[in-house]
């Protein structure tokens, strides 16, 4: 992985003229027309190279898109966020979570795409000991090795599929070829290679030509988290991404792992169960027990799933349960009314792909958009189906929890 080095506006002059210079610019400009002549005798296109990449990259498929920002072209220009997720920020000693990191992600893919440039991924994740549990699993004596569900981070293309992304919004990773031939041309050409950028709006990176025309922008995101640069996301004619685009960008063995499961469940329902850290509780100063989502634990023990559920799911249906609840057998009781099926029940199909828990919630949540109907754990959109009525947000207000439908918190 390379590392970024910060350069001083003393070094970042307008490169001077030299013969060496002139002899290369000689060069390119003479293979320039070689390529040209080439192009237009075959019996391809006739386009000249502008019009070509155009075509090229409104028709082609996202292989060939990803294949383009690995070309090593210099026709295009570049965008780069930081060698790790929320990272320069006050998460670099830390790691988030994987719904975390995925906001942040897709906060500098649609920079990148608003700026028509590509976007340089970090080559690894980081990965939360907190979500990597390996009992989440619900497996006992796995032949998973622990040494694997112990790593700190895990390869970007274990996780997604670049090629898939790269037919919305083109990216290369920060380890490969590319990159480094990009951040070396950067250098090499001074104030038109390279811009360091901190608190700059979208629009001026667009249209102010400091920016726009340089061949690679260095962002130096919100010291918060990289999220914070969408502050206007509520805003939704502002959103350019779907909260759904990573889900569905799935490496490609995730993907052909979910869809084999939901071959294998058929016709079936599905709810997201989340309870872990957010039903976690802290005592005030007089030592009652308080809640930032006050009635989530409540809301997701199995007796007030089934009172909620049974309006939206009716008896008998197979129902697929994702959860980081690690308690065996917590939801056993729904299975008085439901025919109950966890990642667990298919080990021997994911065994062979999943590393981590990461992998795992993937392959969960495209089983989970794959039911005929899905209940969240919290509302996120008007029309979505929630256990519970708490707000997903962290709203900092720290309640008494509420464990009875009879129980008021404050």
């Amino acid at each position: 992985m390379a590392t970024f080095p910060r350069i001083s506006k003393s070094k970042q002059q307008k490169p001077t003229r030299s013969p060496i210079l002139l002899l290369i610019s000689i060069s390119a400009i003479a293979i320039g027309f070689f390529w040209l002549f080439s192009s237009s005798s075959s019996s391809s296109s006739s386009f000249p190279l502008s019009k070509a990449s155009a075509v090229s990259s409104s028709s082609s498929s996202s292989k060939k898109k990803s294949s383009d920002a690995e070309s090593g072209g210099m026709e295009k220009k570049y965008l780069y966020w930081g060698d790790r997720v929320d990272c320069p920020g006050k998460h670099c000693a830390s790691c988030e979570g994987l719904g975390h990191q995925e906001s942040s992600l897709r906060c500098a893919l649609e920079e990148a795409l608003f700026l028509n440039r590509v976007f340089v991924m970090p080559s690894r994740m980081c990965i939360n000991p907190i979500h990597n549990k390996k009992g989440i699993l619900h497996h006992s004596g796995t032949e998973i090795s622990e040494e694997r569900w112990a790593a700190g981070s895990c390869a970007m293309d274990s996780l997604y599929d670049l090629d898939l992304i790269s037919n919305t919004v083109p990216v290369i990773l920060d380890n490969s070829k590319v990159w480094h031939r990009v951040l070396s041309t950067s250098l090499k050409l001074g104030e038109r290679g390279l811009t360091h950028v901190e608190g700059t709006s979208r629009n001026d990176l667009k249209m102010n030509s400091l920016y726009s025309n340089v061949l690679l922008i260095n962002r130096t995101a919100s010291p918060l988290s990289w999220f914070m640069e969408c502050k206007d996301r509520k805003n939704h004619s502002s959103i350019m991404l779907p909260y759904s685009f990573l889900p569905t960008m799935a490496a490609s063995k995730l993907r052909g792992a979910a869809d084999k499961i939901k071959g294998l469940l058929g016709d079936y329902d599905a709810i997201h169960v989340r309870r872990g850290d957010k039903i976690k509780t802290r005592k005030d100063r007089h030592g009652v027990a308080r809640s930032l989502h006050p009635h989530l634990d409540r809301d997701t023990r199995p007796e007030f799933i089934q009172r909620r559920i049974a309006k939206w799911i009716p008896p008998g249906r197979t129902l697929f349960i994702a959860s980081n609840e690690r308690k065996p057998g917590f939801f056993s009781t729904l299975s008085t009314r439901y025919k109950l099926a966890y990642t667990s029940n298919y080990s021997s199909i994911l065994d062979p792909v999943i590393e981590n828990n990461y992998q795992l919630f993937m392959v969960e949540r495209l089983i989970l958009f794959g039911a005929k109907t899905f209940v969240k754990t919290f509302k996120e959109d008007d029309n979505d189906l929630s256990l519970s009525d708490d707000s997903k947000k962290n709203t900092k207000i720290w309640q008494i929890p509420v464990y009875t439908m009879d129980e008021e918190g404050s």
